[in-house]
């Protein structure tokens, strides 16, 4: 009822030729992606840059949960002009929310749907009024109910294909000519500020004072329970690289991970092996420690995508979901998927020694660039 409803009195859903889309003249962009997680927004940054690059004098505006854009937006971030929160709760905000929308005139809307399909977010770039409205039609034959709201609109496979998500994203840009090179694509990063890079240093300073050891960090919990390798695990695995290493260790650890880093840290105080707990801390301070860190082992979540963005070392953990679609991608990043969907079916060995090649890799690096400068 409401396909029909929309065409009577709604804008036209016949297609549009993108081939006569001018740059020059497209003042306006919006982009909606107010439905998602961390993870999710953070792939989504290189379509944010090739957008950008398609229309560098358009003013780009982006709709976010007040959740999930830290990470990405402040005075440094060279791609999005403006972030509108969408908060639907009390009724008050909302009609804010729609009044704040209607300040500008755009010419193009943007959902890009790569997860779940939302008809929040297609009536939002809906009544945003955008004139080219682009999204997708379908993902892996799941039918996009309000498709009939986009004008610029396709099928795709992305499942078959084994499709990274930053790619998944970037293919909804593609629809109106909005690419990265691959060279492009590998220079798309978290932007660290001088306060957040000030944060790590003096927290590396005081934590870890000898520099000539090593900083191996991990978290050890996730926000889904299926995406957690047990906490015994991961126990064990620091066991084994501080027999080794003899090096020291780092945990990150949000609200909802407090239970399980308290009871990694108080299982290893047992064996005389200390850890720095970085908890509750905004995320763009805490991927600035990571970065300083030599290498990061992680579940799939939030802070496994932060320490790709700031081009961390990182060996990822993958039950039911899949490395080849969220793991970060580039050297020095490994995931490892379990050979069913549970998560602790990934030995303990596999991680250690997949974790001891990419140490001793980066110290043979280390160890050629020194004596190239001497």
């Amino acid at each position: 009822m409401l396909k029909y409803i929309f065409k009577i009195f709604g804008r036209s859903d016949a297609p549009v030729d993108v081939s006569k889309i001018n740059p020059k003249e497209v003042k306006n962009i919006l982009i909606v992606r107010q439905h998602n997680q961390l993870g999710d927004m953070l792939c989504s940054v290189p379509l944010f840059a090739a957008i950008r690059k398609r229309f560098p004098k358009a003013h780009i505006t982006l709709v976010a949960s007040p959740i999930n854009y830290e990470i990405l937006f402040s005075d440094i971030n060279p791609y999005i002009d403006k972030v509108i929160t969408y908060r639907k709760a009390p009724f008050k905000n909302l009609i804010e929310f729609y009044k704040e929308l209607k300040n500008h005139d755009y010419q193009i809307g943007i959902v890009p749907s790569t997860v779940s399909i939302s008809r929040t977010s297609h009536f939002i770039n809906y009544f945003s009024g955008a004139k080219i409205r682009v999204g997708v039609k379908s993902i892996d034959d799941k039918i996009n109910s309000v498709e009939y709201l986009l004008n610029v609109k396709s099928d795709f496979s992305w499942d078959t294909q084994k499709l990274h998500q930053t790619e998944r994203n970037l293919d909804v840009g593609r629809q109106i000519n909005c690419d990265l090179s691959e060279d492009e694509k590998k220079n798309v990063m978290i932007h660290l500020g001088q306060e957040e890079i000030k944060f790590a240093g003096d927290f590396m300073n005081k934590h870890f004072p000898d520099k000539s050891k090593l900083i191996i960090s991990f978290h050890p919990g996730a926000g889904k329970v299926p995406n957690r390798w047990d906490k015994e695990n991961f126990i064990e695995l620091i066991k084994l690289l501080n027999n080794k290493f003899n090096c020291y260790f780092l945990i990150t650890s949000g609200l909802i991970d407090k239970e399980i880093t308290d009871e990694v840290s108080s299982k290893l105080a047992e064996h005389k092996i200390n850890c720095v707990i970085l908890e509750n801390t905004p995320i763009r301070k805490v991927g600035a420690v990571i970065k300083e860190t030599d290498l990061y082992i992680t579940n799939d979540t939030g802070t496994l995508h932060v320490a790709g963005g700031v081009d961390a070392n990182v060996i990822s953990l993958f039950g039911p979901t899949h490395g080849y679609e969220w793991a970060p991608a580039g050297e020095n990043k490994i995931f490892i998927q379990s050979p069913t969907d549970n998560i602790n079916d990934i030995s303990v060995s596999e991680v250690f020694n997949t974790a001891c090649r990419l140490i001793e890799k980066n110290l043979n690096v280390k160890e050629a660039l020194h004596d190239f400068h001497q």
